[in-house]
């Protein structure tokens, strides 16, 4: 047993090794075959959405070019840049939480969260103008919108577009929130010196999830953005 009881570091520069671990490298390690697994299964999960469109977008590409022209390209724009930069301030929290130079970790944090606030305030912008114009996919879905009728197109084919276009931005964005929550909890239990944060890899699992939330939106703008004629 005493082989295998928590070994507390002698350095401070050291991370403290947990009992179930035979040496820090198999700590680590486990930590992120553990968040990659989870990653698979949110590819996994956002999988069927992207064949699903891949195959409607297949059979109506006119129809799809023609219902995107009611996105907009320059906030759908504006919010990739948001969150690539976001993903580049997550990316030094990383390097910082590494360097044990927590103030700077927690700067480029704050930073991040701030970014994933813009995300979602531009995002909201976006829902507001489909709802006024009678996109949302439910009973009071019109097409073409008023004032966009020479748009045409077939009314049930864009109900379909915008059913995925919801569909898939809003699961993205449920994800943006939940990154949202695990960077501020980091931040709080960093501040607070908590006994789970001993080094840098929650700062790092942090990080692999929300690069794989901005990875999802990288996919999602051309797609329904920037369709082709």
């Amino acid at each position: 047993m005493a082989a295998h009881a928590t070994t507390h570091p002698t350095n401070p520069d050291e991370s403290e090794v947990y009992f179930q671990y035979e040496d820090i490298d198999q700590q680590q390690e486990t930590y992120i075959v553990g968040m990659w697994t989870f990653i698979v299964q949110e590819i996994m999960f956002f999988g069927p959405l992207f064949l699903i469109y891949t195959l409607f977008r297949w059979k109506f590409q006119g129809g799809f070019y023609t219902y995107s022209q009611k996105l907009d390209y320059v906030l759908g724009g504006v919010n990739t840049m948001v969150l690539l930069f976001s993903s580049f301030t997550m990316a030094l929290a990383v390097h910082y939480a590494q360097k044990k130079q927590t103030k700077e970790q927690l700067r480029c944090l704050g930073i991040t969260l701030a970014c994933g606030f813009g995300f979602l305030i531009i995002k909201a912008f976006e829902y507001a103008d489909k709802f006024t114009h009678s996109l949302f996919p439910n009973n009071s879905f019109i097409w073409p919108p008023h004032g966009y009728e020479y748009l045409g197109g077939n009314p049930e084919h864009a109900r379909l577009f915008f059913s995925l276009y919801f569909a898939t931005t809003g699961l993205h964005g449920l994800h943006v929130v939940v990154g949202m929550i695990c960077i501020a909890s980091l931040m709080i239990l960093t501040v607070r010196k908590a006994p789970t944060i001993t080094d840098y890899v929650p700062t790092e699992i942090v990080g692999l999830y929300w690069h794989f939330v901005d990875l999802v939106w990288i996919f999602l703008y051309p797609l329904y953005y920037l369709i082709p004629k």
